[in-house]
């Protein structure tokens, strides 16, 4: 009879565990087809000659020696590429603990403010606001409008390379509603009685904020950097939307090059090279980061990576 009973409940068990895997099965399958597939079949593509109609034949590493020495569209990209990530993560960041710490007081109609903050990030990310930024900063768009109508000269943001990656570069700094509210999440853990220490020994807000506040929220600021790096390397949207590429390529980033290579001039084996330099690009300033970062971070509990 106890037999029967445990094999009941193995069986039961069993049941249960089955019921799991069904549920994942839609995840499952479209990480199957949708990311692992693609994700293996360009790094096997990206050593090999393949042409619409035609069977890929293996060049070995000739893409990836072709696109270091023979290219130098990839180094002009990869060189507004870096410009772009060091003029976005550390000023989208900054904007984002700015306010994150306005927001970070109990006053009227703080949920409200903190909501409209917010917004950015729901919307920045979409072509339809790429679109509305560049008309915006057109040559007779609302901005230039606004400068004449206060005797201030005119600024052809789209139209002047150094202007253009300003431009973009605005437009991501932007859409911080993400990290601001990591960051407003991270302030509110921070433990008052430090604060109320701090006080009583005579420090201000400025000592407070450097001594209390960033060594308290390193993990959510490297958090961010980690993040807004990543997707700074990876940017597309808004070069190709809001300048597209231009002028002269001065918003040229490898976002945009991988997509004019893939479907302008349909060398897609060239482009899933370039993905790859793009994705080890990615890991190694990951690995730096969190190499540089070790033992800079603190945890309530003493731990490290």
């Amino acid at each position: 009879m106890v037999q029967i009973m445990q094999k009941r409940k193995i069986k039961k068990y069993r049941k249960r565990d089955y019921m799991g895997l069904v549920y994942i099965a839609p995840w499952l399958l479209g990480f199957l087809l949708l990311q692992l597939y693609p994700f293996v079949s360009s790094f096997i593509y990206s050593f090999t000659d393949y042409k619409f109609f035609n069977e890929p034949s293996f060049v070995g590493l000739k893409n990836y020696i072709r696109l270091f020495k023979l290219d130098p569209e990839f180094w002009g990209s990869l060189k507004v590429t870096l410009l772009y990530t060091v003029i976005t993560v550390p000023g989208k960041l900054t904007m984002a603990l700015f306010i994150a710490t306005l927001l970070n007081r109990n006053v009227k109609g703080i949920g409200a403010i903190r909501t409209i903050y917010y917004l950015p990030s729901l919307f920045g990310g979409s072509v339809a606001v790429a679109i509305l930024w560049k008309i915006l900063f057109m040559s007779d768009g609302a901005i230039n409008n606004i400068l004449s109508s206060i005797h201030l000269p005119t600024v052809q943001w789209l139209g002047n390379g150094k202007s253009a990656v300003v431009t973009i570069c605005m437009l991501e700094i932007w859409q911080f509603g993400s990290s601001m509210v990591m960051f407003l999440a991270a302030l509110k853990q921070v433990p008052a009685s430090l604060y109320e220490a701090a006080s009583l020994d005579g420090a201000g807000s400025v000592k407070k904020f450097f001594s209390i506040t960033l060594p308290q929220i390193t993990p959510i600021i490297f958090f961010n950097l980690i993040m807004q790096t990543i997707t700074a390397l990876q940017n597309f949207t808004s070069a190709f939307v809001v300048t597209g590429g231009g002028p002269n390529k001065a918003t040229y980033v490898l976002g945009m090059k991988l997509y004019t290579d893939a479907f302008g001039y349909y060398k897609m084996v060239y482009a899933c090279a370039t993905s790859w330099v793009i994705f080890a690009m990615v890991m190694v300033v990951t690995l730096l980061l969190f190499r540089f970062s070790s033992g800079k971070i603190y945890y309530e509990d003493g731990g490290d990576f």
